[in-house]
C-alpha cells in the first residue's frame, strides 16, 4: 500500500502562483507514475499532469492542454515527493487538486489507471 498526502493549496489572485506537494509513504518502490488531477464543483475529475516515478525513466512528463506552459510537475525520489508548480493561475484553475499514484503501466491520463489517491487540497484563484 502507498499513502499520499498533499499540501500547498490556498487562495491566490489571478496571475499568481502556487506549488503543491504530494508526499508518498509505504511501498513507494511499487510506483510507476504519479499524477495530478483536479475537480471543480459540479464537474468531473480531470487530468492535469503526470510524471513517471522510477529513477531510470528520467521523470517523463505529460500535461493537459489547459495547463501546458503554466504548470510543471517534478519529483524528488529521495524525499518521495512530487510537486506541481503552478504559475499564471486563472480563476478556472479553481478546484480540489488530487495527487494519485499508479503501480502498473497504463495511460496515466485516465484516473482508473491509478491505485492510490490523496485526500485533496483546495486551490482557489480569485479574479
Amino acid at each position: 500500500q502507498v499513502q499520499l498526502v498533499e499540501s500547498g493549496g490556498g487562495l491566490v489572485q489571478a496571475g499568481g502562483s502556487l506549488r503543491l506537494s504530494c508526499t508518498a509513504s509505504g511501498r513507494t518502490n511499487s510506483l510507476w507514475a504519479m499524477g495530478w488531477f483536479r475537480q471543480a464543483p459540479g464537474e468531473e475529475r480531470e487530468f492535469v499532469a503526470r510524471i513517471t516515478w522510477q529513477a531510470w525513466t528520467g521523470g517523463n512528463t505529460f500535461y493537459a492542454d489547459s495547463v501546458k506552459g503554466r504548470f510543471t510537475v517534478s519529483r524528488d525520489n529521495a524525499k518521495n515527493t512530487v510537486y506541481l508548480q503552478m504559475i499564471a493561475l486563472k480563476p478556472e484553475d479553481t478546484a480540489v487538486y488530487y495527487c494519485a499514484g499508479a503501480s502498473r503501466s497504463g495511460n496515466y491520463a485516465f484516473s482508473e489507471n491509478y491505485d492510490y489517491w490523496g485526500q485533496g487540497t483546495q486551490v482557489t484563484v480569485s479574479s
